[in-house]
Order: structure tokens, then C-alpha cells, then sequence
């Protein structure tokens, strides 16, 4: 099963837009609400349709306190550029002012590693996987240099307590490389959202979830019935469940892994075109149908941002 999506926790929302926007140049394919806290954002970014294995979403949280990236998380996501663009992605966050490590080789791709405005952990990774995967042509960075989509992520761990077994008994993944401490698997060798490696830190101190964190990691169902049976077989293994929870854009379910990450399975549909038209994507405030009487009052609270305009291409 690929990723889905993968939702983290920010600050400030226009901080959030106009790094995620601007920066690297993902469109916002939705502006609603936390469906679980309407007082809050949630943002939606991605590819030109905010296609699954392209998606990256925050709760902003302005006044929350700042978390801790360790074990029991998902701490890193990587984004996947052409092989020839590691340069022009050097050149971009040289221009910015943005401090990185490498590049660096891992598993035979090039890595550039470096954080977000709020420290969220985040990897440029040059890979052949995503090949095949069309940029968003209208973004601001050209084309030919533009994000494909997520990579992967990274969960740290103290030990194996059967995420392993997890990822490959039960999600689809297989055991496909290791270096060091880190062990990788794959769901397919090519595509976006194919990759999630562990990363074995005996030891290191457990993470706090908070602003600049991963909130959780979903995973692709390509149907309903699909995501039926991958429930029912999490629920056989003992794990707490969620139902089925309608999010509007997709169907959910939620559970944590042996290791204590939350982990979900989102169906591929209906997807971000039901209540905007492709062009309008991200344009203006969405809400479901039970807080579309509260829009006024929900207008007044949430911070005012400015919505990002397409900007013609830079690198």
C-alpha cells in the first residue's frame, strides 16, 4: 500500500502556506477545517490535482508548543525530484537563505536534508522512482525541477516491537535494502509514495508530538472494499480500530502500530474535485456540510491568511 498522504503539525498558517507554496513550489489543493476541530486549519498541499502519494497536510496550531522529534514517530519526509534537478534544488535553498546537509548518498539516490520554518524534518531525494510521475506544469518552479510527490518517510525507533512485520504482513510492503540503521521497504519500485524506511536508534529519547511533528501517516486503498479488508485484518491482529470515518475528500481508518505511531488508510476517492473545479482548487474556504452553518463564526476566528498566487516559474 503506498502513502496516501502524510499530515504534520505547524504554527503559523501563512508561515505554513508560503513555505510549502513558495518554497517548494506544492500547490494548496485545499483550505477547510480539522473535521475533528473545526477552530483549526487544515491545509492540503500537493501535486496539480493533490493526486494520492503527492499530499502533505498541517493543522496549524499558532499558539502550540513545540515538539520532539524521537522515537515513536514518523520524523522525516522526503520529496521526490528527477535525478538531474539535486542542483537546482542546491541553487533554490542557497538563494533562500535555507541551511542543508548534504548531498548524501542513500540507497543509491542523492539526498538533500534541511527543515521547515517550523523544524519539521525534510529530505529532497534525487530517485529514479518518480520517472514516470508528472510535475504540476503551472507551479512556481519549473517543471522539469518540480516535486513529484512524497518519496517516503522515516519512522524512528527503539527497537523492533513488530512495525516490520506490520508494514510487510499486512500493508504490502516489502524489505527492499539496509544501511547501518536504517532499513528500508518498498511498496513498488517506482512511483510516488513508495518508500518507508525504519530507523533504528536504541536509546534515543521518545518523541513529543507538537508543533514542527508528524502527526501520522496514511496509507493507499484503492477502493472501498479494499479498505474494508485491510481493516478487518488489522482488527485480527488485536490492534484498536477505528470505523470508517467519511473525510469528505476520502474515507478513513485509524489505528496505531505496534511501535505507537498513528497510522491510517485513506481511500483514493472521491478526492479534491468535489466541491471545487480543478482550476479553483484551493481558491477559497471549504467546509462539510455539518460546520457550513458555522462559516460565519468560523471566518471570524480562524487567523486571516493570504492565498497564494501561481507564480510563473524560477528554476
Amino acid at each position: 500500500m503506498p502513502i496516501h498522504h502524510v499530515t504534520a503539525i505547524a504554527g503559523d498558517p501563512q508561515r505554513n502556506l508560503d513555505f510549502y507554496t513558495g518554497m517548494l513550489g506544492l500547490r494548496l489543493v485545499k483550505l477547510t477545517v480539522n473535521f475533528d476541530d473545526p477552530g483549526t486549519y487544515h491545509l492540503y498541499f500537493g501535486d496539480e490535482l493533490g493526486r494520492p502519494g503527492s499530499i502533505l497536510t498541517f493543522f496549524p496550531w499558532p499558539e502550540g508548543e513545540a515538539g520532539r522529534a524521537g522515537t515513536g514517530q514518523v520524523n522525516e519526509i522526503s520529496f521526490g525530484v528527477p535525478q538531474a534537478s539535486l542542483g537546482a534544488w542546491i541553487e533554490r535553498l542557497l538563494s533562500r537563505g535555507i541551511r542543508f546537509e548534504g548531498p548524501i548518498s542513500r540507497f543509491d539516490e542523492r539526498v538533500l536534508a534541511f527543515r521547515d520554518p517550523d523544524g519539521l524534518l525534510l529530505e529532497v531525494v534525487a530517485t529514479r522512482r518518480v520517472n514516470d510521475v508528472e510535475p504540476w506544469h503551472d507551479g512556481p518552479v519549473a517543471a522539469e525541477h518540480a516535486i513529484r510527490g512524497v518519496h517516503g518517510v522515516t519512522i524512528w525507533e527503539d527497537g523492533d516491537l513488530g512495525t516490520a512485520a506490520l508494514l510487510t504482513d499486512t500493508l504490502g510492503f516489502r524489505p527492499a535494502a539496509e544501511e547501518g540503521h536504517r532499513f528500508r521497504f518498498e511498496s513498488a519500485t517506482e512511483g510516488s509514495g513508495t518508500v518507508l524506511d525504519l530507523r533504528r536508534t536504541p536509546g534515543f529519547w521518545s518523541g513529543v508530538g507538537g508543533v514542527g511533528t508528524i502527526h501520522h501517516v496514511a496509507f493507499r486503498a484503492a477502493s472501498d472494499e479494499e479498505q474494508v479488508l485491510r481493516r478487518a485484518e488489522i482488527e485480527r491482529l488485536g490492534l484498536e480500530v477505528t470505523p470508517v470515518i467519511d473525510r469528505q475528500y476520502f474515507r478513513s481508518v485509524y489505528f496505531r502500530e505496534p511501535g505507537g505511531v498513528l497510522f491510517e488508510i485513506a481511500t483514493d476517492g472521491p478526492g479534491f474535485a468535489i466541491d471545487e473545479s480543478p482550476v479553483e482548487l484551493g481558491s477559497s474556504l471549504k467546509l462539510p456540510p455539518m460546520y457550513e452553518p458555522m462559516r460565519d463564526q468560523l471566518m471570524r476566528s480562524l487567523p486571516s491568511v493570504r492565498l497564494p498566487q501561481v507564480a510563473t516559474p524560477e528554476t
